[in-house]
């Protein structure tokens, strides 16, 4: 249990829900939960620039990260197609990947193929399910894909205002406002209400919020004293209580709610939102492919790790289909924006592939 592990170390009630925060993020999950312990590890066993679990900003947002990691395949003589939806994988007569088949009807053939979407996209959706063993689609389906983030991107006039630490005269961004800030978790008790809410089908009426303004260490990235405000909130169910969706006015009555906690470490916040964007579970699975609105493809708990992720005898890239990778978060170690599960699967291809 993560309330075991921080009551040995810590004393300080807001140190120990501050830091389990990084415990149950992405995660229906309490740190009274079992095994969230691990989610802790996970995001702290990294490093950033020789400093051991350390976090950064990229600059120009997280697309520049995938623009940078394009441009260098494509100086190494990779074709790039964006917005080229897939279809399926395409099999050869023993079963094997040859490449894939585009919804506009183009074939890319390819003696490999890795797929980073989640393992439910690749597996039960682009490959015909009479292709894969019975128990490897039943625990494909079984994977525990609930999340209880809603992420709420926000554009402001003004540099949000703490009570706890005023803004300077100049309304210059201080070393708070560089931080990753996090509201509603002056104890883990408030982090259990929360999630014990999302359990019965409803909202946290006062939600985890991690909060990052990236504009103040990338001022390129809103108009002169304007920011742009990451939201990263939990717990809400993906499905509401009495199998209510996610319609927009529930949507506004959650982020209302955030709102209201945010204005009150910073009064004045409200007034200077110009615009926000509310993504809800189901949309983060609409938009962006991930199952549930997980942002890992898959939860992170300890019966979905290690060698059982996805699935227990294919942690190690390879799929039941010859030449098919999995290279995303839903393989091993997990998730995260560390690139060691697509390394991994690139070292494993470029192995099978030199046999072929």
């Amino acid at each position: 249990l993560l309330g075991q592990i921080l009551d040995h170390w810590f004393e300080s009630e807001p140190l120990k829900a501050t830091l389990a925060t990084d415990a149950v993020i992405g995660a229906m999950a309490s740190p009274h939960t079992p095994g969230s312990g691990y989610v802790l590890l996970h995001h702290v066993m990294g490093e950033l620039e020789g400093r051991r679990g350390a976090w950064g900003y990229v600059a120009g947002g997280m697309g520049a990260l995938s623009q940078a990691i394009a441009q260098a395949a494509t100086a190494r003589g990779a074709h790039i197609f964006a917005e080229k939806a897939v279809c399926h994988v395409l099999l050869g007569r023993d079963g094997e990947a040859q490449g894939v088949a585009l919804q506009d009807g183009t074939e890319v053939r390819s003696k490999l193929v890795l797929s980073n979407a989640s393992p439910q996209m690749t597996f039960l959706e682009l490959i015909p399910q009479e292709q894969l063993p019975k128990d490897f689609v039943q625990r494909i389906r079984q994977v525990d894909t609930c999340s209880p983030v809603t992420k709420i991107n926000v554009a402001v006039d003004r540099l949000p205002s703490f009570l706890a630490a005023p803004n300077a005269r100049d309304g210059q961004p201080l070393p708070h406002h560089q931080c990753s800030i996090h509201l509603n978790c002056e104890g883990t008790q408030l982090l259990h209400q929360a999630f014990t809410e999302a359990a019965h089908g409803h909202p946290s009426s006062r939600p985890m919020i991690e909060l990052c303004i990236p504009s103040a260490l990338d001022p390129g990235l809103a108009p002169p004293g304007c920011h742009v405000v990451s939201l990263f909130t939990q717990y809400t169910p993906s499905v509401l209580a009495g199998g209510r969706s996610w319609d927009e006015q529930a949507r506004n009555a959650y982020a209302d709610t955030v709102f209201d906690c945010i204005e009150d470490y910073a009064p004045g916040f409200k007034a200077s939102v110009i615009g926000r964007d509310i993504l809800t579970p189901p949309d983060l699975e609409r938009i962006f492919g991930l199952p549930g609105g997980n942002i890992f493809h898959g939860g992170m708990s300890l019966d979905q790790l290690y060698f059982t992720r996805p699935a227990p005898s294919y942690s190690g890239y390879r799929s039941p289909i010859p030449g098919l990778y999995l290279c995303g978060s839903g393989a091993h170690p997990g998730g995260g924006v560390m690139g060691a599960a697509g390394r991994n699967a690139a070292q494993v291809a470029i192995t099978d592939f030199r046999h072929l």
